[in-house]
């Protein structure tokens, strides 16, 4: 098995991101973790994932500070996992991807699932970059600048 590179010294804040989050198994575990899985064996049942593998992927996360590890909330021996508020604040990404998938899919019809608000279970609209006067920005109307 080939080492993967580490990006987290590179200068671009893509890179280190997805040094932090960049394989689908930690994408999907932090999608659970939204949807309220808590348990190392609820994961691998919703997952599917080999032991080994999960647990390195929960180890990262956790050693990244995306997770927390918490005592189990009812009180038994095993433990919780749980989103850090850097962990939380991987959502608006996680929905960005989702919006994404829904609109340019080859298969959107086997999508069965909408996002929607608790309150009023209407759907949320799509994400919208915007300057800081609310004006709404494509990419080709920004540019990298240094600080």
């Amino acid at each position: 098995m080939v080492k993967r590179t580490s990006l987290e010294g590179d200068p671009c804040p893509i890179a280190r991101s997805l040094d932090a989050i960049g394989d689908w198994w930690s994408l999907l575990i932090i999608r659970d973790a939204f949807l309220g899985v808590r348990r190392f064996s609820a994961f691998q049942r919703s997952l599917g994932l080999a032991k080994n593998i999960l647990t390195v992927r929960l180890r990262a996360l956790v050693d990244r500070g995306i997770l927390a590890i918490e005592p189990a909330a009812d009180g038994s021996a095993y433990h919780d996992y749980v989103l850090t508020a850097k962990g939380r604040g991987l959502f608006p990404i996680l929905v960005a991807l989702r919006q994404w998938s829904e609109e340019f899919d080859d298969r959107p019809e086997q999508i069965t699932t909408t996002l929607v608000d608790r309150v009023n279970r209407r759907p949320v609209r799509k994400l919208l970059l915007a300057a800081d006067d609310g004006t709404p920005l494509t990419a080709e109307q920004t540019t990298l600048a240094g600080r």
